[in-house]
């Protein structure tokens, strides 16, 4: 079953295609249902968006590591350390590099 919170998502972003925690939270809700190819869209979106949402970076990567993209998944992790250590997001710059150096060489 779909998870519920995609549909008034994706109805708020019709709305308001430049809000950045919608595009997000439409990127947490596919990537919880295991639609990785529809996270990784929804939540590069948000960091376009928004370029300096730090936990955007590690649930892209996550959801690039799920789909074996891993090249890509790498790039993300290093572009989101550095914009997460910019914004003092300790947590999420120790999520990034433990994901970074969880993959495989």
């Amino acid at each position: 079953m779909p998870n519920p919170r995609i549909e008034p998502l994706k109805k708020i972003l019709a709305m308001d295609p430049n809000d950045d925690v919608a595009w997000f939270s439409l990127g947490k809700a596919y990537l919880d249902d295991g639609n990785f190819e529809k996270a990784a869209i929804a939540l590069q979106q948000c960091i376009t968006v928004k370029p300096t949402y730090s936990a955007a970076y590690f649930a892209l990567a996550q959801s690039l590591q799920k789909l074996n993209h891993l090249d890509e998944c790498r790039t993300v992790c290093a572009t989101g350390i550095d914009v997460s250590t910019k914004n003092g997001d300790a947590m999420v710059t120790k999520n990034l590099e433990a994901l970074k150096s969880a993959l495989p060489q």
